[in-house]
């Protein structure tokens, strides 16, 4: 026989691919199919097709998706963004004024509860229940124990908002790292617009009354609570410093510079708020960050930081003269103290005798300044001036010792303290172990999730501020929301319970139990 080969024209041939199959030449659309299916020309590759680079394509996000995905935790950063709206404090002797970030914790509570019936909520431990537990329990007794009870109820419900049902919502509402950096990241924007808006105020003598120059940073919270922007900025600027310093292989390089980047915008309104005990806890905070994150990266670090100020200041002469003194006037505490540290050693004084004279229940919440004349030395001023920020000159009582631990005390005796501090204490040994788990975590490891120890240094760091500040300051003030915020943080990393360690698998040549409950050999 004589073969005859038939050269069919090239639009009529049938393309081979796919292992030797033949496909049509065209795709159902019309549109000639360049190559065999999954190949470099199909067009439903992702990746780039002929000449035409495309990227690849992302699943959409539909609203429903979006919504669980951060409805959450909308409430939460709700109540500390609140805080960037101005406040008009009014008179500071007045109890029971609802500020915005009240309402919005408020809202906060109400959609745990609701999340909690509808079965969505997080799982509170028999340890969380104890350490959020005990302070209500002595919140209550010195309540009840108090020489005018009626009067105490409004300071029992603050200390409850404060200490117990907003870290409990929030420990119940976190679900995992991706909330807790985002709560971090509110906090970091807060400070950045306070911040803002103190730099403003100190550069055109629009801020609070400081050496008889309005020039003190206070934001939005106004003359009467000048602690409040110190409060905001120092820790946005803990928790991004944590943040940026996350493990290079377990951070995108855009956060870690980002919240460098931001860390270093807040140090401006830190100094301008020429708040002494700000600048003490944010120094303990960030050089307890340091350590943790590692001894190379703290020196390193450390370095870098002295060779800084030493170009800024002594090169460029950064800092004013007043900074200067505000400095300086912290090593002159004990030898030759101002107006203002003479008045904390009277109230911590009065605080101290209000103890001695109930030392179990103390005086009740909210009662330290109806016995503070009775304790305090001849030497207490009436109160503490203030001006400036659209504000004329006025008398701020002295309501409280300023100093936290003091104020428990005298309050609420030995009952309230030792919960008050027990719990804190619990909460950082909890906080460090988990932190400890988590740097040697790896993947498929047994201990934590990888990828987590950024979030315990924010959480260790922020705890240290917070315990540092309360040796000189107490709640108060419309930003004291953010006490109970960064509390509810730092419950969760220290309370919630790890990832569980995988089940072993079973090994290939195990025994397997047959119905009469004999081992069977695994077949060879």
């Amino acid at each position: 026989m004589i073969g005859v080969t038939v050269a069919l024209p090239e639009s009529r041939r049938p393309p081979l691919g796919d292992g030797g199959r033949n496909v049509p030449a065209h795709d159902p659309e019309g549109k000639r199919r360049t190559s065999a299916p999954g190949g470099p020309g199909d067009p439903d590759r992702t990746g780039a097709t002929g000449g035409d680079r495309c990227a690849r394509r992302r699943p959409r996000v539909t609203s429903a998706a979006f919504w669980r995905r951060w409805a959450p935790m909308a409430p939460a950063v709700a109540t500390v963004l609140v805080l960037c709206m101005p406040v008009q404090t009014g008179d500071v002797t007045m109890s029971g004024k609802a500020t915005p970030a009240d309402a919005a914790s408020l809202v906060l509570v109400v959609w745990c509860l609701v999340r909690l019936l509808r079965g969505r909520g997080g799982r509170l431990t028999p340890m969380a229940a104890s350490v959020l537990g005990a302070p209500a329990v002595a919140f209550a007794v010195a309540t009840a124990a108090s020489a005018d009870p009626s009067a105490s109820v409004p300071g029992f419900v603050r200390y409850m908002q404060i200490f117990v049902l907003i870290p409990g919502a929030l420990l119940l509402l976190v679900r995992g790292t991706r909330d807790f950096r985002l709560l971090c990241w509110a906090m970091v924007v807060l400070a950045l617009v306070q911040g803002a808006v103190g730099v403003v105020q100190s550069v055109t003598l629009t801020g609070a009354s400081y050496m008889g120059k309005d020039v003190r940073a206070v934001g939005t919270f106004g003359p009467l609570d000048v602690m409040g922007m110190s409060t905001v900025v120092s820790l946005g600027l803990v928790a991004a410093f944590a943040l940026c310093l996350a493990d290079p292989r377990e951070s995108s390089r855009r956060q870690r510079v980002t919240a460098m980047a931001c860390a270093a915008a807040l140090v401006p309104p830190l100094v301008l708020s020429y708040s002494r005990g700000a600048w003490i806890a944010t120094a303990v905070a960030c050089l307890a960050v340091l350590l943790l994150a590692g001894a190379r990266r703290a020196v390193a670090v450390l370095l870098a930081l002295a060779a800084a100020s030493v170009v800024l200041v002594g090169g460029f002469g950064v800092g004013s003269s007043m900074v200067e003194e505000r400095l300086t006037s912290i090593t002159h505490i004990g030898s030759a103290p101002d107006r203002s540290v003479t008045d904390r050693y009277s109230l911590w004084s009065a605080a101290t005798s209000m103890w001695q004279d109930d030392p179990l229940t103390g005086v009740g919440p909210k009662n330290f300044p109806a016995h503070r004349d009775g304790h305090a030395s001849v030497g207490l001023s009436s109160g503490s001036d203030t001006a400036g920020a659209g504000m004329q000159f006025q008398k701020e009582p002295l309501l409280s010792p300023h100093n936290m631990y003091l104020l428990v005390l005298s309050e609420q005796g030995l009952i309230g303290a030792v919960a008050f501090v027990g719990g804190g204490g619990v909460l950082l040994l909890c906080g460090l172990r988990r932190l400890y788990a988590a740097r040697r975590a790896r993947p498929g490891g047994p201990t934590d999730a990888p990828g987590t120890a950024d979030c315990g240094l924010a959480a260790v760091g922020l705890f240290v501020w917070q315990g540092v500040d309360f040796l000189y300051a107490d709640i108060g003030g419309p930003s004291t929301v953010m006490t109970a915020v960064l509390l509810g943080a730092i419950t969760w990393w220290a309370l919630v319970s790890s990832p569980a360690a995988p089940a072993a698998a079973p090994r290939p040549d195990s025994s397997v139990p047959t119905a009469d409950g004999k081992a069977e050999a695994p077949a060879r």
